[in-house]
């Protein structure tokens, strides 16, 4: 709470309003006291008010802290006097005001969302529903600090993104908040007995928290066209082409050419995946719709958004107003692989055509596919939630690792995610990949072999008979491979220790590329449901599902503590919805015996709660390499 500036204490809007007790008990109960609101250009202030009179100031929010101002959905038997509710959700908390009628909250809601614009930290999802005796009514979650759960259409607009200065210097907080050294009460190798929130780890998977979500599978049958093929043609990567390809629309799988609204439901439905999507000419000749289809948690049914391809005064297309592109196929590449604004991102083109690609032809058309009978399987190496690892020998020379996927384990967009990413990339410091089995399955995805196999185990097996200096190389190591990815345009989003592999010399590399997306802006926006490492995650991921290159910088951080503490659990005490809170209160980990107080610097760089003054990866190599040698704990 602060006082108004003198400079922004002019009043935008008064008027009295309802409001609601923001429950700070868990399950206190509500109360309702009128009150005097005056908006500034500083804040959001409320009043007593008797007799015609202002009185003494009841509190106040400051506008650069608000973080979403919206309707709210009406609970069951509502009095008159509060039919007209919305919310304002800022840094500290949750406040619920109601107006007297729809003209009054319209007028608040225009006035607010005004001078919110350009806010850090805009929420993208928020919660329709009260949070009523200790849960939200929309989503039934328990928590306050919980993601959102419905699309905030009003971000797109009020949203504006910042130039990060990329290239600016390393700095370190004069003071390092740490918690105490907790004394370990359970053993690492048991699970809580207390789980709130979805999750696995590592191997027994076991660290992922998410919201409910329906899980789409693919099954390929004989009389299915080859989705690989028409996604190799038109999806993936830039690549270079000409005028007239871009303008020639009929070329494109998703384009769908004059249907009618219905019709493009009707059909979007009946793929009924999220993100199923197609492009239409609209009723306004020369202008086009974009209709996509999203199923929330426990809706059957599902829902399609129809966004209108809007064109600017420069002649630039585009469907969220800071996304502008020359083309709609430009315009479409980065929807695939971004949502910016709309309700989930464009994953699966609906085709109105008939000319499909012919049935039964896989990956093996291309480069990357490998003849099943040239590898030959020698023995298992691990198992994780796709099947079974196993070490391989391929054409009678080479050691290879198989990953084996079995059939119904991982969906047509997993599955093509991790193979085209893999593809794309080569490094030292990144696992190889070979290419692929896909004819049939269980589907091969060929690796080099790794001798020593995942960080973490190695870690808790032998990581006593390591030096400080080897540790700090390993992360040096790991570091060298998210330069590159950061360089390339790619977010890993899983990085963590038991994705990492420790070759015969102590090498380590990236892997596991199976959440890894491509992106042009460094920003990726997940849809609800989708599962994230709680432990390894970015406030930014928990709070807004925002992951960027500063939310891997974020997961680097937490992997050096891994690599330090020879493998143990990051926040081994606490459960994930615990964390949550923790971190949102200020909490990091504390220092691990083994790490210096400048390598805790460098670490501890990497937890900074705003994206942009956490370090760059490249920063962080050239923060890390005059202590490979010298520094000692």
């Amino acid at each position: 709470m602060v006082r108004d500036d003198n400079m922004d204490t002019k009043s935008i809007l008064e008027e009295l309003l309802l409001k609601r007790s923001q429950q700070k008990k868990k399950m206190s109960p509500n109360n309702y006291k009128e009150r005097l609101f005056v908006l500034t250009k500083a804040n959001l202030s409320y009043y007593e008010y008797d007799k015609m009179k202002r009185g003494s100031r009841k509190g106040s929010i400051e506008i650069k802290k608000i973080r979403c101002v919206e309707k709210v959905n009406l609970e069951e038997q509502t009095p008159v006097e509060r039919q007209y509710p919305f919310q304002i959700v800022y840094k500290d908390g949750l406040l619920y005001v109601y107006a007297s009628n729809e003209d009054s909250r319209s007028q608040w809601l225009k006035a607010l969302q005004k001078e919110i614009r350009g806010n850090p930290h805009l929420l993208i999802k928020y919660h329709s529903g009260f949070f009523v005796d200790g849960k939200f009514l929309c989503c039934q979650q328990s928590c306050k600090a919980a993601p959102g759960c419905t699309l905030w259409e009003a971000y797109a607009d009020l949203h504006v993104a910042s130039n990060e200065e990329k290239n600016r210097a390393l700095t370190f907080p004069d003071r390092v908040l740490k918690i105490p050294r907790p004394v370990p009460i359970l053993r690492m190798d048991e699970p809580s007995s207390s789980v709130t929130l979805s999750q696995y780890d590592s191997n027994s998977k076991k660290c992922y928290g998410s919201q409910p979500n329906v899980n789409m599978r693919y099954s390929p049958r004989e009389d299915s066209p080859n989705w690989w093929q028409a996604r190799k043609l038109k999806r993936g990567f830039p690549e270079s082409s000409s005028s007239e390809e871009e303008d020639n629309l009929d070329d494109y799988d998703w384009f769908a050419g004059n249907i009618s609204r219905s019709q493009s439901e009707q059909l979007l439905r009946q793929k009924g995946k999220e993100g199923a999507f197609m492009v239409r000419n609209s009723s306004q000749v020369g202008m086009y719709t974009v209709s996509l289809f999203s199923k929330a948690v426990n809706d059957k049914k599902g829902t399609v958004k129809h966004y209108h391809v809007h064109t600017n005064a420069e002649n630039k297309l585009y469907l969220a107003e800071n996304y502008c592109f020359d083309s709609i196929p430009k315009l479409i590449h980065y929807h695939q692989h971004n949502s910016a604004g709309m309700i989930t991102r464009l994953r699966h083109p609906v085709s109105t055509k008939t000319n499909k690609v012919p049935v039964s032809v896989s990956l093996g058309s291309g480069i990357w596919e490998l003849r099943r009978e040239e590898i030959a399987l020698l023995k298992e190496l691990g198992r994780g939630q796709f099947g079974v690892v196993q070490l391989g020998k391929w054409k009678g020379r080479y050691d290879v690792a198989v990953k084996m996927i079995k059939e119904g384990s991982m969906s047509e967009d997993e599955f093509f995610q991790e193979a085209q990413t893999m593809m794309k990339l080569s490094h030292p410091k990144l696992v190889k990949f070979y290419g692929v089995c896909s004819e049939k399955y269980p589907i091969y995805i060929v690796t080099e072999y790794i001798a020593n196999g995942c960080l973490l185990n190695y870690l808790k097996g032998h990581g006593k008979g390591l030096e400080p200096s080897q540790l700090l190389e390993m992360c040096y190591d790991v570091c060298e491979g998210m330069a590159f990815l950061e360089s390339q345009q790619f977010i890993h989003r899983d990085l963590a220790a038991r994705n990492c592999l420790v070759d015969s010399d102590l090498s380590v590399k990236v892997s596991d590329f199976g959440m890894t997306r491509y992106v042009l802006d460094d920003q990726y926006v997940s849809s609800v449901g989708t599962k994230f490492p709680v432990k390894w995650s970015a406030p930014e991921v928990f709070h807004y599902f925002k992951y960027s290159s500063k939310s891997d910088v974020w997961a680097f951080g937490i992997l050096m503590w891994e690599v330090f503490s020879l493998g143990k659990q990051p926040y081994d005490l606490y459960d994930n919805s615990q964390v949550v809170v923790k971190v949102s209160q200020g909490h990091r980990l504390y220092r691990p015996q083994l790490a210096s107080d400048t390598i805790y610097q460098i670490m501890y760089s990497c937890w900074h709660e705003l994206p942009e003054k956490r370090p760059t990866f490249q920063q962080l190599l050239s923060s890390i390499e005059p202590l490979r040698e010298k520094d000692k704990p």
